[in-house]
């Protein structure tokens, strides 16, 4: 089960952290972007290379401390077929290097529609005779506010192929409770959220003891998060909000079991543009983001021990 292939990645690098690779042309060091502007003009195309180029680039200077990667596809989507082009590459390289991969695309819909989303992120597209991985991430984010219709259909790829999703449950915005705190009946609805997600899937818990089914709870709520981390005892977090949304490392080790289990710490912007505050004007952008990734993890450390 692919949660205990990213659990064992965590255990073996001490770091329960993955970088967001969610690039603009404007977090691209100017060499980078320049670079390409020269060779494919003020085009979308030169947008989309010089984002894979720096992409790499990050892969390269933490594959060794960092074992998870989360493209989110909307920085990807926003540049067209050849900004999808690229995250089709960026996915590639990535399991190259060894990272566990996240395709943070929060997809949410039902029936056919579902069902060709989890093959093109996570599985199989049927052409003639044979089966052709397009994205093929080891795991998803999807939006299950429509009900396990919108979630069974990835839960039966994941189960065929050995790999995950993440479920919303408790986002890190500001606004997520204007929903999410409602009450419903004797709950609120992210708790009745999360124990849907949970129960749709009983029975798959791999060695480590969490089910393929996990769930999105923001760091910003770190009460929520302590409450869900223990009425979801089977249940891997994905925790945004670290740093630039104000979530700090006391917050997230909430999210870990006694055994600093169960959970994986996102951070985006931190990495991506840490050069920005070198002033070396970009130059030095992989050591940046190597230095940014260590401090983040070092910061965990204080408060969550992994065995």
């Amino acid at each position: 089960m692919s949660f205990d292939v990213l659990q064992d990645k965590i255990r073996a690098m001490k770091n329960p952290t993955v970088a967001g690779l969610d690039p603009k042309p404007e977090y691209v060091p100017p060499h980078i972007l320049n670079a390409c502007l020269e060779e494919y003009g003020q085009t979308l195309q030169a947008a989309a290379e010089a984002i894979y180029r720096f992409n790499c680039g990050l892969m390269d200077a933490m594959c060794d401390i960092v074992p998870a990667v989360k493209p989110q596809s909307a920085y990807y989507e926003r540049l067209g077929w050849r900004g999808m082009e690229v995250l089709e590459r960026t996915i590639a390289y990535a399991k190259q290097k060894g990272y566990f991969v996240i395709a943070d695309v929060k997809r949410g819909d039902i029936g056919s529609t579902a069902q060709a989303y989890s093959e093109a992120w996570l599985g199989r597209t049927k052409v003639g005779d044979t089966e052709i991985a397009s994205f093929d991430a080891d795991c998803v984010t999807i939006n299950g506010y429509m009900g396990s219709d919108a979630i069974n259909p990835f839960i039966n790829t994941c189960k065929e192929l050995d790999k995950c999703l993440f479920v919303l449950v408790k986002t890190s915005n500001p606004s997520s409770g204007e929903l999410q705190d409602m009450v419903a009946g004797d709950r609120l609805v992210y708790k009745v959220m999360g124990d849907l997600t949970q129960r749709l899937g009983k029975d798959t818990a791999g060695k480590h003891g969490f089910n393929l089914t996990g769930a999105v709870v923001g760091a910003t709520y770190p009460s929520d998060l302590r409450e869900l981390r223990r009425r979801l005892e089977h249940t891997f977090f994905l925790v945004p909000g670290y740093g630039a949304q104000g979530g700090t490392a006391e917050d997230v080790q909430y999210a870990f079991n006694k055994y600093g289990h169960g959970a994986i710490v996102n951070s985006s912007r931190g990495i991506m543009c840490a050069w920005q505050k070198t002033g070396a004007e970009g130059k030095d952008y992989q050591q940046a983001a190597r230095d940014a990734a260590l401090a983040m993890r070092d910061d965990i450390r204080q408060y969550v021990t992994i065995v």
